[in-house]
């Protein structure tokens, strides 16, 4: 539910800032106009990565202390240790069941504990 609510104000920041660039765009020349969506899809990036590291770290079968998410437009890179071999596959799995969520890069290795 808060995923949600979280998505629907980024949309709408989106929205918003798009529209006030295409504004900006004809009342000036167009090059500040193009910094607007970038700023946008950064702040989106951020809150799915911040998405996907909460639906981890809910999920009582993975340890995601050592797992660290970067999120792109949709595709998701996870990286770093699990303490088990089961574990990257249901890392996986939890990654692609988050809303927005377009692809997963599983670079997932296993490390036990103390090595």
């Amino acid at each position: 539910m808060k995923f949600t609510q979280l998505l629907v104000i980024a949309s709408s920041a989106v929205a918003l800032s798009i529209g006030s660039a295409s504004v900006y765009a004809q009342a000036s020349d167009a090059a500040p106009a193009a910094a607007a969506p970038a700023t946008s899809s950064k702040a989106a990036n951020r809150a799915l990565g911040r998405a996907v590291k909460r639906a981890l770290t809910k999920n009582k079968q993975i340890d995601a202390s050592n797992i660290y998410v970067r999120a792109r437009d949709g595709a998701i890179r996870l990286t770093g240790f699990v303490p088990e071999n089961a574990q990257i596959q249901i890392a996986g799995d939890v990654t692609q069941g988050v809303n927005g969520v377009s692809s997963v890069d599983n670079k997932l290795t296993v490390r036990r504990p103390g090595h």
